[in-house]
């Protein structure tokens, strides 16, 4: 039986040259994904989660580039494969969900002769086969009068409707892995529910791998198997679901689940980390997270950690295993202005 992973990113680093010098977008970012598994990567804004894609998927954009590190995928190493060779790997090995839809669609083509046209480079199916596929996946992912809505523009579509033919665009060619780049935000709570169902059965069905970046941990705790959690550029923690929503060791991760508001919790403040998410120019010494942390000492300061193992856990933070289980971040005022107190226009 083969137990290899079927996607193993190594010590990934990624920097970005400018004239004020060099900024580190990801640094020593490991992780392995298995046929089959829902990894959620989590985190603010500016946190690397998009980054981490499309390191993955070769879409880096100039001038940005990854300077160390190792990406395999089923133990063969593409990050450092040509332009033409990824080409052959992205869309039928390597599927991608990008966040906007209007950027994913070419506005001068209808939306069947795109899908059609990646159906066809990566199979040897007939026009006609391939659009029959074509219509099946619009279905799929909740496309209403799918076969006649193959001969519309994207500029017929709304916004949620654009992002169901972009996931149908990228299911297409049976990708092995699908890396989904916020693929339910424009989608009301039904579809999105649609679409999770249609991811998991994928994984479950075919073995398909896909690493969700979202900030909805509602979408995770539905959806992922593990979970990362990202901080600056660099993994603060990761595990299973279960024991990052219930158990978590990281700081900055119990932060991020108590500033989620629980059905029947009678508080009246929303629990908030303090301070913002620094920008790649000022990413602090030791521990990125320690300006903002209640339990940083002089070691979190001077020292960088690096993920060690926490039960089922790894664990970037000196305190792994031995912090308060009931450190709480200041609960914030949460009000919302009445109508009087708005600005007038």
């Amino acid at each position: 039986m083969n137990n290899q992973p079927l996607l193993e990113v190594r010590n990934l680093k990624v920097e970005i040259p400018t004239r004020k010098g060099t900024l580190i977008a990801l640094e020593d970012v490991s992780f392995s994904l298995n046929p089959g598994e829902i990894l959620g990567v989590v985190g603010e804004s500016g946190a690397g989660k998009s980054m981490v894609g499309n390191s993955i998927i070769g879409l880096l954009g100039k001038p940005a580039h990854i300077t160390h590190g190792e990406i395999l995928l089923e133990g063969k190493r593409i990050d450092n494969l040509s332009d033409d060779e990824m080409e052959k790997i992205r869309g039928k090995s390597i599927g991608a969900i990008f966040q906007d839809p209007l950027t994913s669609l070419n506005p001068l083509f209808t939306i069947g002769d795109q899908i059609i046209e990646t159906i066809r480079i990566h199979s040897d199916l007939s026009e006609k086969e391939a659009r029959e596929r074509a219509i099946r996946l619009l279905e799929a992912t909740g496309v209403p009068a799918a076969d006649k809505r193959m001969d519309n523009y994207p500029h017929q579509f709304s916004g949620g409707m654009r992002q169901r033919v972009v996931i149908a665009l990228a299911l297409s060619a049976d990708p092995k892995l699908i890396i989904a780049d916020e693929p339910t935000t424009a989608l009301d709570v039904s579809v999105q529910a649609q679409i999770i169902e249609l991811l998991k059965k994928l994984c479950e069905e075919n073995g398909t791998a896909v690493i969700l970046v979202t900030h909805d941990m509602g979408v995770i705790a539905e959806t992922a198997d593990r979970v990362a959690v990202m901080y600056a550029g660099r993994l603060a923690e990761i595990g299973p679901m279960e024991e990052m929503i219930h158990d978590a060791e990281h700081p900055y991760t119990i932060g991020l689940m108590g500033s989620i508001p629980k059905i029947g919790d009678e508080q009246d403040r929303l629990s908030q980390i303090p301070g913002a998410m620094p920008h790649l120019s000022e990413v602090p010494s030791g521990c990125a997270f320690h300006p903002r942390c209640p339990l940083a000492e002089e070691k979190c300061i001077r020292e960088r950690p690096g993920l060690q193992p926490c039960g089922n856990k790894l664990v970037a933070c000196w305190k792994a295993g031995r912090r308060n289980k009931q450190m709480r971040f200041p609960q914030e005022p949460f009000t919302i202005r009445a109508p009087e107190d708005m600005p007038k226009c």
